[in-house]
């Protein structure tokens, strides 16, 4: 059994208030625009991570870090990527990889958006836990936390970190 907390869109900002949820998971995955490598520097110190590179992210994290990560945790094939398209219309290297790899959860960030959904087509669960830094669209910075039970993907929890801009 494992405890995953999944992260993006952090931005090069690592909130304090998600040092609580590193501290209690067993596994941290990032997907993508970490910002600023001290970021997942500073998670390695604390727990395992995978992660993927975003878009905004410089040669220092795409050195670091695959565009796309495929591995299985416990009994569960996991495919993360940074950009997906939309859950009705993925990008084509994104069905393809689906479609070739069967994984059983697909994470993907970018949109800063918080979205779990099941797509049928896939025989997959999608997530994406929106964003946790303060730079973006998003109003409230948001991750996912998890359990992956033997091929059971159980205990789904929305954390919320607050407003993205301070008021005051």
């Amino acid at each position: 059994m494992k405890n995953i907390l999944l992260i993006s869109d952090t931005h090069s900002h690592l909130d304090n208030a998600l040092l609580k949820y590193i501290e209690a998971a067993d596994e941290v995955w990032h997907a993508g625009d970490i910002g600023c490598i001290e970021v997942t520097d500073g998670i390695k110190k604390l727990k395992p991570l995978r992660a993927v590179y975003g878009n905004i992210d410089d040669a220092n994290a795409r050195n670091e870090f695959p565009k796309n990560l495929v591995f299985s945790c416990e009994g569960v094939k996991v495919f993360i990527t940074h950009i997906c398209g939309q859950p009705t219309s993925y990008l084509k290297e994104v069905k393809d990889t689906l479609l070739a790899e069967k994984p059983k959860l697909f994470i993907c960030g970018h949109s800063h958006i918080l979205k779990v959904m099941y797509q049928s087509q896939y025989d997959v669960l999608h997530m994406n836990p929106g964003a946790c830094g303060i730079h973006g669209f998003h109003q409230v910075k948001t991750a996912l936390r998890f359990v992956i039970d033997g091929e059971e993907i159980k205990d789904l929890a929305i954390i919320e970190l607050g407003s993205r801009v301070s008021i005051g």
